[in-house]
């Protein structure tokens, strides 16, 4: 499919993704090292089809049988998706079982979300698909059964690759965001067609039990959304919900993030308020706050034009401009071209995610990257990236010295701890090509901890808390959210590195805005957190 292409002559003037030099040295990051697994690992799953899936691919990671460990759900594409059990050993290699009959097995599934709709404690899931969206409900053991008609969700006919999820303050019942891409039924030319998103709030006002949905509210105007995210940029206590459109298909459009109050409709910030006018061939989102001043980062992919912002101002009592400034560059976090395989054409970046992939304490990032088809404007060798982050806070491609330098196709994307041996593995979904796992060997890999949230009631897993461990004298924040990536995510324990300490000191602060005391707990550990309580040591059966 032809595509009108503009290509930044000067970013191919750029570093591949080195950090910029700086007047001394500054000593490499311990080098990840991971292993390929997956001949061996049971995954047998593609994502399949013609234009219709150039986007989407996304994976879920997620426990479905709980047991801790976590079990993964790859889209088909046009054929079937496929839901895998994690039948792996603590430390062991990477095996994982088909689940049949799941509930799950629908085709034309671009990608999908775990999260416990109905606090039961029992994940669930959502399916975006080429077609009708569905939101499964988990009944244990790894099944599924349809629940659109019960709970009132209407997942229309459309095209939709993006998605996030919050609990707006005084409500029991999530409000979900879904984006949709361009109308697959329109004339596809002229560009422009792109179709509108939808915010599926509880059908009672906050401080009302809700067991459904109301009717979808179409968020207008839309620009071909492939990654949404709920995020509380300014701490004041209310997520936000930034947008990151394809700018390949809009016509006038860009970059969004909507002011979603409780009880009211939802607003679009303004370049009043600092937000900037972007456009980028947006694709993924992810969040993390790198330089502990307690307020996020966000990386924004697209096709050579990747972004890592940063506020401008930081907020006073959840007050002042979103106004984001550009430090990719600066960071060593560009990668617009290929760093190895000697294509040295724009690259094309999709799901995108934060990890500490070393524990030594500092965030580092992947990047999936693949050609949209065969466009001969962009790279056909595109390899995966993976920025590792050094003491400077500077980042350091290590995709090739890692063993992840993968040259397939890539989309979707999940990194987590699947052995639960304290380090943060990787799975790749590819079109066309079965997907790929890695399983997370670092020789000098420091400690960790890692936090599961249980608060009673609704929002069973604390999403829009933070969680905050202090370190080397500053506080590493992570907000614990439902979205971002590209049509992919995650749920289950949240993964810190923490480096040479033993000792982790760490509290929650939950989502109504309370804050529990600082505890300490031993480091190398899985813990179960419930607010106002101490910590839970939690170990695997096997």
């Amino acid at each position: 499919m032809k595509r009108q292409i503009l290509v930044f002559a000067t970013l191919l003037l750029l570093p591949a993704a080195h950090a910029p030099a700086e007047d001394a040295p500054v000593p490499l990051p311990v080098k990840p090292h991971f292993v390929e697994e997956t001949a061996s690992a049971g995954l047998s799953t593609r994502y399949e089809g013609d234009w219709e899936y150039m986007v989407g691919g996304g994976v879920s990671a997620f426990d479905c049988d709980d047991d801790g460990y976590p079990d993964m759900l790859l889209p088909g594409g046009k054929d079937k998706a496929a839901l895998y059990r994690n039948v792996s050993t603590r430390g062991g290699a990477l095996r994982f079982e088909p689940v049949k009959e799941s509930g799950v097995e629908v085709d034309s599934l671009l990608g999908s979300y775990p999260i416990d709709i109905d606090s039961d404690g029992i994940t669930d899931l959502v399916l975006l698909r080429l077609g009708e969206n569905i939101v499964m409900r988990g009944k244990g053991a790894c099944h599924f059964e349809r629940a659109n008609e019960a709970w009132n969700f209407k997942g229309g006919a459309e095209w939709s690759a993006s998605f996030a999820a919050t609990w707006e303050r005084g409500s029991d019942w999530p409000t979900l965001a879904v984006g949709n891409y361009i109308d697959p039924k329109a004339d596809m030319l002229p560009w422009g067609s792109c179709t509108d998103n939808w915010l599926h709030r509880p059908d009672q006002p906050p401080g009302h039990t809700s067991r459904r949905f109301a009717d979808p509210l179409p968020l207008k105007p839309s620009y071909c959304a492939l990654s949404m995210l709920f995020t509380d940029w300014n701490r004041s206590g209310t997520p936000s919900l930034r947008v990151s459109n394809d700018r390949e298909y809009y016509k006038g459009g860009r970059e969004q993030m909507w002011h979603v109050e409780p009880g009211k409709p939802p607003v679009l910030y303004s370049e009043a308020e600092g937000w900037k006018y972007l456009r980028i061939w947006g694709m993924g989102i992810a969040s993390y706050d790198l330089d502990f001043d307690g307020y996020p980062e966000y990386f924004l992919t697209s096709m050579a034009d990747n972004k890592l912002q940063t506020l401008v101002e930081t907020p006073k009592d959840g007050k002042g401009p979103a106004a984001y400034k550009d430090v990719a560059f600066a960071k060593g976090a560009t990668a617009h071209r290929p760093y190895t395989g000697g294509d040295w054409h724009p690259s094309t970046a999709w799901h995108t995610e934060f990890q500490d992939v070393n524990n030594d304490g500092r965030a580092d990032l992947f990047i999936a990257k693949g050609n949209v088809a065969e466009m001969p404007d962009f790279a056909a060798k595109d390899p995966n990236n993976l920025l590792v982050q050094n003491e400077k806070g500077n980042f350091v491609e290590m995709g090739l010295e890692a063993g992840i330098a993968s040259m397939k196709v890539s989309r979707g994307a999940a990194l987590a701890d699947f052995n639960l041996d304290g380090k943060v593995d990787l799975v790749v979904t590819n079109r066309w090509s079965d997907a790929e796992i890695w399983r997370n060997d670092t020789p000098d890999a420091g400690h960790f901890a890692a936090f599961r949230l249980r608060q009673p009631g609704a929002n069973r897993d604390g999403i829009g808390s933070w969680i905050e461990i202090r370190k080397d004298g500053h506080v590493m924040h992570r907000e614990i959210t439902i979205g971002g990536g590209h049509a992919g995510g995650q749920l289950g324990f949240t993964h810190f590195g923490v480096g040479k300490d033993e000792k982790v000191e760490f509290r929650v602060i939950w989502p109504d805005g309370k804050a529990d005391a600082w505890q300490t707990v031993d480091a190398d550990g899985f813990y179960t957190v419930a607010p106002g309580k101490a910590a839970e040591t939690w170990a695997p059966s096997r």
